[in-house]
């Protein structure tokens, strides 16, 4: 029997958005789940990507470049997340993976990297047992009304405002 997979959505300011996805990754790979876990506009070195080398049946990959889009994004951002988000729905139409997630899919669509159209003709397609989780703040109203879970992350305290750099293995 085929567990129905919901559409999970995890936006907002505040801290912890990939953390939420990573630990339901942990989760699901600890139940005997595939997991996959497309990253959009991420092409740096986050210590997630090591994952793979440690956990059976998870799948990461990342759709950018070595930095993160300041202002305009630039016609190779565009193709490298038009390229992943096709790669991404091919993956999700095959069915092979319970868990799958669009990490920054949200700011992807806040930087114009393609449209919400795609992502919510994607959203729409699921496979019925897959478990959808898009990240990343800004995400649109249509998203959130299609979705059947959304979680806020509201920033109130954080110690980068004290000049706290990205820690490997907790910010990256």
């Amino acid at each position: 029997m085929d567990i129905k997979g919901y559409i999970q959505v995890y936006t907002g300011n505040g801290k912890g958005k990939t953390t939420a996805a990573l630990g339901l990754s942990l989760r699901a790979v600890c139940a005997g789940k595939r997991v996959f876990m497309g990253q959009f506009i991420k092409g740096m070195v986050y210590s997630e990507l090591a994952a793979q080398q440690w956990m059976p049946n998870f799948t990461i990959e990342q759709y950018g470049r070595d930095c993160f889009i300041q202002k305009d994004p630039t016609d190779e951002d565009i193709a490298i997340a038009s390229a992943g988000l096709k790669r991404a729905r091919q993956l999700l139409m095959s069915g092979e993976y319970d868990l799958f997630i669009l990490d920054e899919v949200n700011v992807a669509l806040f930087y114009k990297l393609f449209t919400e159209a795609e992502v919510l003709s994607l959203m729409n397609e699921k496979p019925p047992h897959v478990e959808l989780v898009l990240t990343g703040r800004y995400a649109p109203e249509a998203i959130i009304e299609k979705a059947d879970l959304v979680t806020e992350m509201k920033e109130i305290k954080h110690y980068y405002q004290q000049g706290v750099a990205a820690r490997t293995g907790i910010e990256k």
